[in-house]
């Protein structure tokens, strides 16, 4: 027993997860106490009105319950890209335990917000994405991972940004041709038909072109105005955990298999870009968080299950440290 370091005990323990989301709906329902439902954060744009009209008029319980039954989703789809890719190795369901630590010690993201929503398209498109490796026939899956990428552009206008990021991402799985590159054109206008027609039919065009006017629509950098404490203080969190987790998998890469490897690489390589996306961003943190804690979860997992050294365990318990006081420091600046 002497051997067993409380990181395997706690990444191999079938309870786990379970306590995880014990306390993560205990710390929920407290922040939501201790905070008094009151506090708001404004949205940076709207670009569907309506769907923004919803969400600042519906009561903040119900906001709150939305945004959690929707990261339970995100958590689940973790689980099972993991389960069908193999990026850990193993079965397991640290990458959605760590998802839903990092959501619950941001309180201000327990909210519902349109990145959230495009959040789940994100990972959906992603999965598709990783789907396409090495295949022939890549088109179909390549069609709904760009389809599931403009359902997200719909609710967050930036994502269209990371589409290179994910042609780049087909070239690197072999999985780009002539026959499949017009299968991410056609899959990713595919919506807009939908929303051209239902904008043109009710003479209101105004809903189509918000999407691409907000595009374009860069805000100055000015972290003060535009990035509260606790963003900063969460990123550099996040930005120690990616660090660490870059670092084992340049170490010990060579122990995955080549397709793991390919995966593992192009999430190290997504992760940076989000990091870099946010500091030239700053305004739009609370959408792209969201896409930070997806690949940020997926690849401290894989440091925390695969490595078994005193200097790993000493990381993972600094972690959870750092995460308990992240949470309280997060919800001190918004007392």
């Amino acid at each position: 027993m002497r051997g067993i370091r409380i990181q395997g005990i706690i990444t191999a323990g079938r309870w786990t997860l379970p306590a995880v989301i014990f306390i993560s709906t205990i710390c929920w329902i407290a922040t939501g106490w201790v905070l008094g439902f009151n506090y708001s954060i404004s949205m940076n744009y709207a670009p569907l009105g309506a769907f923004s009209d919803i969400l600042h008029n519906m009561p903040i319980w119900l906001n709150k319950l939305l945004g959690f039954i929707l990261y339970a989703v995100i958590g689940y789809f973790l689980i099972e890209i993991n389960n069908v890719f193999g990026i850990i190795r193993m079965r397991a369901s640290v990458q959605t335990s760590l998802y839903f630590l990092l959501i619950t010690a941001c309180p201000a993201m327990h909210l519902l917000y349109p990145g959230d929503i495009a959040s789940v398209s994100f990972l959906l498109s992603l999965y598709f994405l990783f789907k396409s490796y090495h295949q022939h026939r890549s088109s179909g899956c390549l069609f709904y991972s760009f389809m599931f990428m403009s359902v997200g552009t719909m609710f967050f206008p930036q994502l269209i940004y990371f589409v290179p990021l994910w042609l780049a991402g087909a070239i690197k799985f072999q999985s780009l041709n002539p026959r499949s590159f017009c299968a991410t054109l056609i899959g990713f206008s595919f919506p807009y038909w939908f929303l051209f027609g239902h904008a043109f039919f009710y003479q209101n065009m105004e809903l189509f072109y918000a999407p691409f006017r907000e595009m374009v629509n860069f805000r100055p950098i000015d972290f003060q105005s535009q990035m509260p404490l606790w963003e900063v203080v969460t990123l550099g969190y996040l930005f120690i955990l990616y660090v660490g987790s870059a670092i084992h998998y340049m170490r010990k890469g060579y122990q995955d298999k080549i397709q793991s490897r390919s995966y593992i690489d192009y999430l190290l390589i997504l992760t940076f870009y989000i990091l870099v996306f946010i500091l030239l961003q700053p305004g739009q943190g609370m959408n792209l968080f969201p896409l930070l804690l997806i690949s940020t979860s997926i690849l401290t997992a894989h440091l925390f299950v695969l490595t078994k050294t005193k200097a790993s365990n000493i990381f993972f318990i600094c972690s959870m440290v750092g995460l308990i006081v992240l949470f309280g420091f997060n919800i001190w600046t918004l007392l």
